[in-house]
């Protein structure tokens, strides 16, 4: 994104110190690291932490903070006693100590956690070695606009057993915590909701960011008359019936795989808790176009790691179909950002190869096997593919199974219903199918399909009936809406491309087709007459520097429209020239 200054005061720093004395007892016999860029809001609470208490800094090179084993043996040379991490670093840092086999060295008395979610299993071999009050592990939640942290959550080893995900408590004392809905409405216990936050560590707001300021910064009044200025988060987040706060994950976090809204932060809490797993991340990659798929990275126990078919088992307990991933990575370690947070841009493509199931591999024994196989592995992008191989186990999906079902019909010239995959998911099961519909149309003459004339109003098919009373349901939801940009160079001819258009609408019904209410059920109408669907936006009267940002807006806009489907073409065309 744009890079953006909040404005700090230093008595937003001095009341943080104030605010949280009494959890910490910070003094000047701590020994604290400078691990964090300065241009990371982790390094305001080390720097003045230490400063303000006549503690001891140690700056941390960016060579020794990249390389795990080198940053434990400082921490045991300068004997430090407050360290601040973000998890994935900790993490690192936690394989480093367990290669060196020495766990009796460190000077520890804190270890506080901040800058992203903190999966609490992923402390369970640091506990076992170290327990949980030398040193104390303390998982603060926090945000660069409200100084740096907002919430305390002191980590026990009860919390390990008892299998929790991300908590991170409850708020600074001179801070107030809303959870609030779409409509900015305050939340019940248990039900997620976007995170607000007042009090005394909000920033004045943006530099020279007005317009965002005003947007994220805000005047509410929560019920109680007198509007309060708050700061809007972002984070998606749920009140426990103990008082603990539980983070969610990022709201702009939430992805749509196949019209499902998925927040991934669920699915990577569920993987965290299986008992072989240390750490998870869980991303949507696009490897082709339209290709949009979940993809699970993790970090295994040593010597333990489970099996694709386990995990999916695993999390087939606990997760809708739709949120199990199709694919299972184990790492090493996770790439870092130069702020110690994962680096999802550098977490790479699965491995192409057949995963670990629960049967052996058998090869194709007969030139339809051979055929749906090869199939199989071109649409789920494996390898090779055994004939027992179960299709949903390999990553396949509904989709998926559509496009193995159409390129079945074009491969065998057979009409082979789709449930016939649900139904035996697997290379054998399908040539069975395939063989009997092959012999039962032998010899046979499809008829041909002679279009009728469609006129006045008509009955929805069941596909129609649903989308329609989805629209009822949710009418501004644009989960059906699809939108696509593309850059033209070169000379343009407007006219040619207006007709072109008009000529695809005037073709397919289904474009011109408008749903309405006739004595509470629904009805379909074809227009016979029909506006251009081609809309033009000169943007050529606009500064040249200012263009491209222009450009951007009305897209990101159109991107939203959501269509009347009362009276909107199912076709919409912007020309931004």
């Amino acid at each position: 994104g744009i890079p953006k200054g909040v404005e700090i005061t230093h008595h937003n720093v001095v009341r943080l110190f104030h605010a949280t004395h009494s959890w910490f007892h910070f003094g000047p016999d701590d020994v604290w690291t400078l691990f964090h860029s300065y241009a990371f809001d982790f390094s305001v609470w080390e720097l003045w932490g230490a400063l303000l208490h006549g503690g001891r800094l140690v700056v941390v090179s960016f060579d020794v903070s990249r390389s795990p084993r080198e940053l434990y043996e400082l921490l045991c040379r300068e004997q430090v006693t407050v360290l601040n991490q973000t998890p994935s670093a900790f993490r690192q840092l936690m394989q480093a100590e367990e290669s060196i086999g020495e766990h009796d060295r460190l000077g520890l008395r804190l270890v506080i956690f901040g800058g992203e979610a903190l999966g609490f299993q992923s402390l369970k071999p640091w506990v076992e070695r170290h327990g949980d009050q030398k040193p104390r592990l303390i998982n603060m939640y926090g945000i660069t606009e409200t100084t740096v942290h907002v919430t305390y959550r002191e980590i026990t080893a009860a919390d390990l057993d008892a299998g929790v995900s991300s908590l991170i408590g409850v708020p600074i004392p001179d801070l107030e915590l809303h959870v609030l809905d779409f409509y900015r409405n305050l939340v019940p216990v248990g039900v997620p909701g976007e995170l607000y936050v007042g009090g005394a560590g909000l920033a004045r707001g943006y530099l020279n960011r007005a317009e965002l300021t005003a947007e994220r910064f805000i005047r509410h009044c929560f019920g109680e008359g007198q509007a309060r200025r708050v700061y809007r988060s972002g984070d998606l987040v749920r009140r426990r019936a103990d008082g603990d706060i539980e983070y969610l994950g990022r709201i702009d976090d939430q992805v749509k795989i196949r019209g499902y809204r998925i927040e991934l932060g669920e699915i990577e809490a569920i993987l965290s808790q299986h008992p072989f797993v240390r750490e998870a991340v869980v991303l949507v990659r696009e490897d082709g176009p339209g290709d949009r798929r979940l993809v699970a990275y993790m970090i295994a126990v040593p010597s333990s790691a489970p099996s694709t078919n386990e995990l999916r088992t695993f999390l087939q307990q606990k997760l809708p179909e739709y949120m199990v991933p199709s694919a299972f990575v184990f790492l090493d370690s996770l790439p870092l950002t130069s702020s110690g947070k994962v680096d999802r841009k550098a977490l790479p493509a699965p491995d192409p190869r057949r995963p670990e199931l629960g049967q052996r591999f058998v090869a194709p024994r007969s030139p339809i096997e051979e055929i749906i196989a090869q199939i199989w592995a071109e649409v789920l992008k494996v390898e090779k593919v055994g004939i027992h191989d179960n299709f949903f186990e390999l990553g396949g999906h509904s989709l998926l199974a559509a496009q193995i079902v159409s390129r079945i019909r074009d491969a065998f010239r057979v009409e082979l219903p789709l449930r016939r995959l649900f139904e035996g998911p697997t290379v054998a099961e399908l040539a069975k199918h395939i063989e009997v519909a092959r012999q039962k149309i032998a010899g046979l003459r499809a008829l041909p399909i002679i279009p009728e004339a469609f006129h006045g109003e008509w009955p929805l098919s069941f596909a129609q009936e649903r989308f329609w009373f989805l629209e009822q349901l949710e009418p501004n939801n644009s989960t059906y809406c699809f939108a696509f940009g593309f850059r033209i160079l070169g000379p343009l001819n407007i006219e040619a491309l207006e007709k072109a258009i008009s000529e695809l609408v005037r073709r397919h019904e289904a474009l011109r087709t408008t749903f309405h209410g006739r004595d509470g059920k629904p009805v379909q109408v074809v227009s016979e007459q029909w506006p251009s669907p081609l809309n033009i936006i000169d943007l050529r009267h606009h500064p040249p520097a200012d263009r491209e940002a222009e450009l951007q807006r009305i897209f990101e806009s159109e991107r939203r429209y959501v269509f009347d489907l009362s009276r909107d073409l199912l076709l919409r065309v912007i020309l931004l020239r």
